[in-house]
This record gives structure tokens, C-alpha cells and sequence, in this order.
């Protein structure tokens, strides 16, 4: 059972883009040797109660059917060494001829510590579709929970052994469906609105629309150094063969309409490192309410592309904020340093904050 202390804290500690299995022959073993050390290092520095393990794990089009899903027993070693449970979202990566996020979540599963669970099953849901409850310190599994955790599977890739089969990037409408229906259930079942954050691998169409309208480095800090791929994407041939098959617009929509989501966290552009606040001042973006906050995380693994410090997303609720629907957040890098230290509350998108160097 997911607990905050009994100082009250929830902390998270999220990996973004970890591609271990790159380029096996060549520079993929001694990539993933550094991408263990920056994970034992973050994770010495910080002390999370959970690990989000948010998509491409694996970069399954360099790795063979036959080892493909041994990367999982490599990658938890850091958490299981410390005894940390872990969640994980799947993405394009990890979506591939040689690598089945079925075979993935069954590797997943033989641990213990795994909290990674498949809760939708539709044609086009893909895998990691699934909630987890964080409960107060004195619970003792019966009580209401303090905080709701959402996972989505952005998909996108392949199809497994099948040849020329694309999949869009997008997190289907099934499952935003279930996320507005389970939500519902939610509120109804325990007679309240309960925080929450979710965690996707491909960022949502709205991030886009934000980026080309202008990243503010005091309001928005963070590293910006990537152009936004976003959900609504097939890529049959790598980078230059990705088209636009449209937005995530049942997803965006069930984001905007779920009462008491403090966030949503993604990865998969590794330059970026940036929150905002999606609100109605996006154009063509409707959306009711106060707005939703969304972030990347940084870039965590060797494997894949772009040369910035690696690092890891951190995410702290406190029983004493989340209530107004605020938590803080900041990147803990490889070098020990904090980056973009921010509160993403009420205010968030008006407050100043200094700007991230590099």
C-alpha cells in the first residue's frame, strides 16, 4: 500500500526515456552502465516513497525477441536493491517488431515491487491503463484515499512481429472514457473529489499549441531546447517518415473536466523540461475550469538522443496543500543539482521564478 510519511509527504520520483537496450553492439552496454549511475545517483539524493517509470524504457527496434524483456530485470535493480516500488507508463519505444508491452507487463509483474497493472482492454487501449490510491499516514486499508495516481498508455511504435505496422501515438478514446467514468465512480463511491496526478510517456496536443505561443523561462523554467512531438502521431519509418493523424482530443477533453487533477507528467521530447498551465487562454483549446497543469520530466537515460544532464523529475504532495490542489516539483540532476524548482498551484503560470541555465 502506497502511504505519504507521517510527516505527511508523498514523494515521486519520476524516469523519463531510459532506452536501455540501444545499439547493443556498439555504445548501447556502456550507455546503460551510465544510465544505472544516474539513477543510483538521484535516488541516493532523493528519498521517494514511489518510482514512476514514464515510457520508453526500452529501445525495442534495437533489441531481439529473445533478450528483448531481460532490460527489465536490469532496469528495477536500482529499486529493488532499495526495497522502492515502482509504476510504470509504456511508450513508442517500448512498442516494437521484437518487443511486446504484453511480454513487458508480465516481466513487470513477476516482482513484487511493481505497482504496473492493465486495467483497460480495448482493441486500441494498450497496456499500462490503470489508477493506484495513495493513502494518509494512519490508514490501514479501509479508509478513503489522500490522493489518486492515473497512468495512460500513449502507445505509438509498432505493432509486435508484424512488419510496416505503425501505431498512432495517442492514448485512446476507450481509455478516456474509462478515466472519466472510473473518475465519476470515484467521487461517487467515496463521497468527495480526490487529488490527483497522472503520468503519460507522449505529451498532450495542447503542450504543442503552448510551445509555439512561447515559453516564458520565468514563468515556465525549465531546459527548451526540443520542438513538441505530441500525441496524434505515426512514425512507420523513424523521425522524418512521423504524420499528423490528429489531436488527442477525447483525451485533452477528459483531462480538462476531472475535477481535482493537480497534474499531468510526460516525457519523450528530452530537451524539454518545462511546466505550464493549460487554460483558456490557449487558443483553439477549450477547456473549463481553473486550467491543468502540464510538465516534462528531464531526460533520465543515455540511451537516446540529445547530449543535456540527465536527471529526474521529483514530485512532493503534502497532506497539508494538496487539498488546494498544489505541489512542488523540481529536477534533480545527475550532478546533484536542482533545476526548475517550482509550486504548481493556483498562481502557477503568473508567479516569476529564475530561469534554468542550460
Amino acid at each position: 500500500m502506497l502511504k505519504f510519511t507521517k510527516d505527511g509527504v508523498f514523494q515521486i520520483a519520476v524516469m523519463e526515456d531510459l532506452h536501455f537496450g540501444e545499439d547493443e553492439a556498439t555504445f548501447g552496454p556502456p550507455s546503460d552502465q551510465n544510465t544505472l549511475r544516474v539513477m543510483n545517483t538521484i535516488l541516493d539524493a532523493e528519498a521517494p516513497q514511489l518510482v514512476v517509470l514514464n515510457g520508453d524504457l526500452i529501445t525495442g527496434e534495437n533489441t531481439f525477441k529473445e533478450n528483448s524483456t531481460d532490460y527489465i530485470d536490469v532496469i528495477v535493480k536500482p529499486l529493488v536493491d532499495r526495497n522502492l516500488p515502482w509504476a510504470s507508463t509504456y511508450g513508442n519505444h517500448d512498442n516494437q517488431y521484437n518487443l511486446s508491452t504484453e511480454a513487458m507487463l508480465d516481466r513487470e509483474q513477476s516482482y513484487h515491487l511493481s505497482l504496473t497493472q492493465k486495467m483497460v482492454s480495448t482493441e486500441k487501449s494498450g497496456v499500462t491503463n490503470y489508477w493506484l490510491p495513495v493513502c494518509a499516514p494512519d490508514d490501514i486499508g479501509d479508509g478513503v484515499p489522500a490522493m489518486l495516481l492515473w497512468f495512460f498508455d500513449s502507445r505509438g511504435g509498432g505493432e509486435y512481429q508484424k512488419e510496416n505496422a505503425p501505431i498512432v501515438g495517442v492514448v485512446d478514446s476507450t481509455v478516456a472514457d474509462w478515466f472519466s467514468s472510473t473518475n465519476a465512480d470515484l467521487v461517487k463511491k467515496y463521497g468527495k473529489v480526490i487529488p490527483s496526478l497522472a503520468f503519460v510517456h507522449i505529451p498532450a496536443y495542447a503542450t504543442n499549441r503552448f510551445s509555439n505561443q512561447g515559453v516564458d523561462p520565468n514563468k515556465e523554467p525549465g531546459i527548451n531546447f526540443d520542438a513538441v512531438s505530441h500525441q496524434g502521431t505515426a512514425c512507420p519509418d523513424g523521425p522524418s517518415s512521423c504524420r499528423y493523424l490528429g489531436t488527442d482530443e477525447s483525451f485533452m477533453e477528459s483531462l480538462a473536466n476531472t475535477e481535482g487533477l493537480m497534474a499531468l507528467f510526460s516525457g519523450h521530447d528530452h530537451g524539454d523540461d518545462w511546466c505550464f498551465k493549460w487554460n483558456s487562454q490557449l487558443p483553439d483549446m477549450k477547456i473549463t475550469g481553473s486550467g491543468v497543469k502540464l510538465c516534462f520530466g528531464r531526460h533520465t537515460g543515455y540511451g537516446g538522443y540529445g547530449q543535456w544532464t540527465r536527471g529526474s523529475r521529483q514530485i512532493v504532495a503534502n497532506l497539508q496543500t494538496i487539498q488546494d490542489l498544489e505541489v512542488e516539483t523540481w529536477n534533480r540532476l545527475e550532478t546533484q543539482a536542482i533545476s526548475g524548482r517550482v509550486t504548481l498551484n493556483s498562481t502557477y503560470g503568473d508567479d516569476q521564478y529564475p530561469a534554468v541555465q542550460g
